[in-house]
């Protein structure tokens, strides 16, 4: 079986050479470099990549796809068994995500979808910054209880 060049990966892929380069750079990628120092892959960067997309697709950083793919074999295509264990890791991560995706949207709901933005009842609100002792960001949309 021969080894992919970097364009064919792009076009099989439908992702850019720079990205290629870029998903190479951290680590998610490998090549080998051909006599004529040219960028070759082996045909499984493609399911490789494919999961990266996908992943990125749904929210999942690249530090932990990153994390995930090292746990992979590099001498072979990762079997069925592979990608369960793999997906097993992100299933947590994106339940949680999901349910605090949820929370932030019904609680923005009730305060734009009104628009009258109530002081009294804006989870926005933070009057003198009091909120800002607790850390950054905002820290009532971050599941901090109102003060």
């Amino acid at each position: 079986m021969t080894d992919l060049g970097v364009g064919e990966v792009a076009r099989r892929s439908g992702v850019s050479v720079s990205a290629l380069h870029f998903y190479e750079s951290k680590g998610l990628i490998r090549s080998a470099r051909s006599a004529g120092n040219q960028r070759r892959y082996s045909r499984d960067v493609l399911r490789r990549i494919a999961v990266i997309r996908v992943a990125q697709r749904v929210g999942i950083s690249l530090e932990a796809i990153g994390e995930a793919l090292s746990r992979l074999p590099q001498s072979r295509t990762p079997t069925r068994a592979d990608w369960a264990r793999l997906s097993a890791v992100w299933h947590q991560a994106l339940d949680a995500r999901i349910t605090e995706l949820t929370r932030l949207r019904d609680e923005l709901t009730g305060c734009i979808g009104c628009g009258c933005l109530s002081l009294k009842r804006c989870r926005l609100s933070n009057p003198a910054d009091t909120l800002g002792k607790i850390g950054p960001g905002p820290r009532r949309l971050m599941g901090n209880p109102l003060e």
